[in-house]
């Protein structure tokens, strides 16, 4: 590295003094240089077998760089251990004490130095050692507790000098050490061990645990903070709640470690391959992405975030790009006490990222003790690539994909078919691909009829090339809902569940089918089935509402929409089913508030609602240029003939309803039948006429 180089990287500093030296060195400074020459050679003999790399000496202080905690905390144990078997055999006088203290954390080389507060804390802790200890900050006890065999004393939080906030720091317990110090770590630890194994009574019974993501910015750590969590229930598949007796995990956003916030997508995605391999793990409940991705770049306490995800442990970690070099780091917590139950860091090739994130996953599962099956472990990465080129396009696509806008869906299916033409055989990219096709009638006025071929071909594509695909089979049950085949739609749903129990979007999508065909109560308990899964998105936690709207539970579905506005205030689903349950209370103005912020926060195409509350407000003018535009529409291929249909009904002229809902019928695109279970109708489909229409086309079974 040249002289003016600077690099940022995460890294464990060991800083290291003298007791006394300052004082010997004023009464004796000849012993003190010969102290300070004979503990700088013992020093220099144990960094290297630790791959310890000596930054610099300032005076009596040793600045030493590790690559990760654990090998620095080794070193500072055998350097303590090494100091305790020299100092009874000399005089007081030539006893050579140390205090070290140990941080981890973001540190800048620059010019052969080493800067940021990853050094500050570290100098600043060591002071609180004491003679022949080592003092260490949480972030590092937190990866070195279940890895390292030694007992910890807590200290409590401390005021650190030119450091924010308090921070919490333990004292590594030496195996010799004897006296009152130690004795009285024993005690604390014994005294721990009831209230420990009352946390692990309580994870049986029904204790909802959390996690909290290390968030490093500019050398900054962000400590732990624990508390008590209460007891909350788990869904089970059939949607009844028992107690959190089965593993639960959560997969928080990897860190953005590269320095360059267009590798974000590439840190996201690690992530979420690392959660999809996880969530096909039997016996394995894994909070969803929306959930886990909410608290992304928050500091949040760890039960409070525990209590919200439900889960027994969280995996976390970073990522760090440079060029062809990646440095994945991971580490699993337990949420009862806030300790690793293990970490570790991978520094590979680029092209090495998909055998990481497999052994990732497959080294959570060992840790939760579950049984591995052939489809766990590095198979649960399955339809993948070892093309990174396509690897990287396929996880643009997916970045967009979440984003969910109708411009943005347009960008994740540019993104997947460049993954798919570098890797014809990626079958997520053709999953993705087809899911953007999917849900893009939601987002955009498209023709459902344009757009369900080229979403069930990519589905058929995927699932060619990975049979087991749970993604893949959710797109043609959701092809299959759009054509009005609700047997063949239910079927592919309970496919596609049965692939990943743990697909929130498969159950978020099958509660929509069930409402829209007539059983809205099925409906509601599927959507509390996604819910759990997916606690913290705002589109579920909507469509809770929606399910209400369909069950005619109106004042209920508006009391959900609030909850989906404290979630996301900019939720345009919330805002839509708002306006939708006020149309039914002949609320109209209100409606047509909530309908506009929908409109004007980037939903999809809301104007035919809005015409239809245009008509029953007296504003005929404005609803008849809906319908003008709807037929301009019809002339371009769209179906439009039951939107004309609809805004007519605000409009009051019966008879136009019929003479547009018969069109529609004939048209062979729009299935009217399940007009006879959306509220918005009821005031039609009560009519004798409705019942003549379905039959006459054989649309009333």
């Amino acid at each position: 590295m040249s002289a003016n180089t600077e690099q940022r990287r995460l890294a464990a500093i060991m800083f290291t003094d003298m007791v006394g030296y300052s004082a010997l060195a004023q009464r004796d400074d000849r012993l003190a240089l010969e102290l300070l020459e004979e503990h700088r050679r013992l020093l220099r003999e144990v960094f290297p077998r630790f791959h310890g790399v000596e930054i610099k000496t300032i005076g009596d202080a040793f600045l030493v760089e590790f690559g990760s905690a654990l090998e620095a905390a080794q070193c500072a144990i055998e350097i303590q251990r090494a100091l305790a078997k020299r100092n009874p055999d000399v005089t007081a006088e030539r006893r050579i004490e140390l205090r070290i203290g140990i941080h981890i954390g973001d540190v800048v080389h620059r010019e052969g130095d080493l800067y940021g507060d990853g050094v500050n804390i570290a100098s600043r802790i060591e002071a609180l050692a004491g003679a022949g200890g080592i003092c260490v900050s949480m972030d590092v006890e937190r990866q070195i507790r279940n890895a390292l065999e030694a007992r910890f004393e807590k200290l409590g939080p401390a005021e650190l000098k030119n450091i924010k906030a308090p921070m919490e720091l333990f004292r590594i317990v030496l195996p010799w050490e004897t006296g009152p110090r130690a004795e009285g770590g024993a005690r604390r630890a014994a005294n721990k061990r009831p209230v420990l194994a009352l946390a692990g009574a309580v994870v049986v019974v029904g204790a909802v645990l959390g996690w909290w993501l290390v968030q490093r910015r500019g050398g900054e750590s962000r400590p732990l903070a624990g508390r008590q969590t209460n007891a909350a229930p788990a869904f089970t598949a059939s949607g009844a709640t028992n107690l959190l007796d089965q593993k639960s995990v959560a997969v928080l956003p990897f860190v953005n470690m590269s320095g360059d916030p267009d590798n974000e997508y590439f840190s996201d995605g690690v992530t979420e391959e690392i959660l999809n391999a996880l969530a096909r793990t039997p016996g394995l409940r894994v909070a969803a992405r929306t959930s886990a991705f909410s608290f992304k770049g928050k500091n949040e306490p760890v039960q409070k975030i525990g209590e919200a995800l439900k889960v027994g442990a969280v995996l976390e970690g970073s990522v760090r790009r440079a060029g062809q070099r990646l440095r994945i780091a991971a580490q699993l917590i337990s949420v009862a006490d806030g300790y690793h139950l293990w970490s570790d860091t991978y520094d590979r090739k680029a092209e090495d990222v998909f055998a990481v994130q497999s052994e990732v996953a497959q080294r959570v599962q060992e840790v939760l003790k579950l049984k591995l099956l052939a489809e766990s472990g590095p198979a649960a990465l399955r339809g993948g690539t070892d093309n990174l080129e396509a690897y990287d396009l396929f996880l643009r696509g997916r970045y967009f994909w979440n984003k969910r806008t109708e411009a943005d869906l347009e960008r994740a299916i540019g993104y997947f078919q460049q993954a798919a033409e570098k890797d014809p055989k990626l079958a997520l990219a053709y999953a993705g691909l087809g899911s953007c096709y999917a849900v893009l009638p939601d987002y955009a006025e498209v023709a459902v009829q344009e757009v369900v071929p080229k979403a069930r071909a990519a589905a058929h594509r995927a699932l060619e090339l990975e049979p087991r695909l749970a993604e893949a089979q959710a797109v043609l049950a959701i092809c299959l809902d759009h054509e009005g085949d609700f047997a063949g739609a239910e079927k592919a749903f309970s496919q596609a569940l049965a692939l990943n129990p743990n697909y929130a979007t498969a159950h978020h999508w099958y509660a929509r089918l069930l409402d829209r065909s007539g059983r809205p109560e099925r409906g509601l308990a599927e959507i509390r089935l996604a819910q759990a899964l997916d606690p913290l998105s705002p589109a579920i936690q909507s469509s809770v509402g929606m399910a209400l709207y369909y069950n005619r539970r109106y004042d209920e579905a508006l009391l959900e929409e609030d909850k989906a506005l404290q979630l996301s205030p900019d939720s345009h689903w919330a805002y839509i089913w708002r306006g939708l349950v006020k149309i039914r209370q002949k609320r109209f103005s209100e409606a047509i508030a909530d309908l506009e912020k929908a409109r004007a926060l980037g939903g999809r195409p809301l104007s035919t609602l809005l015409a239809y509350c245009y008509g029953a407000t007296g504003r005929t003018n404005e609803a008849r240029q809906e319908i003008e535009r709807l037929k301009a529409n019809a002339a371009k291929g769209l179906s439009v003939s039951t939107g004309i249909a609809f805004v007519y009904q605000g409009l009051g002229d019966k008879e136009q309803v019929f003479a547009w809902l018969e069109r529609a019928a004939e048209s062979g695109h729009e299935r009217v039948q399940r007009l006879k279970y959306e509220p918005l109708w009821d005031d039609v489909t009560a009519d004798p006429r409705y019942a003549a229409l379905l039959k006459k086309h054989g649309l009333d079974k």
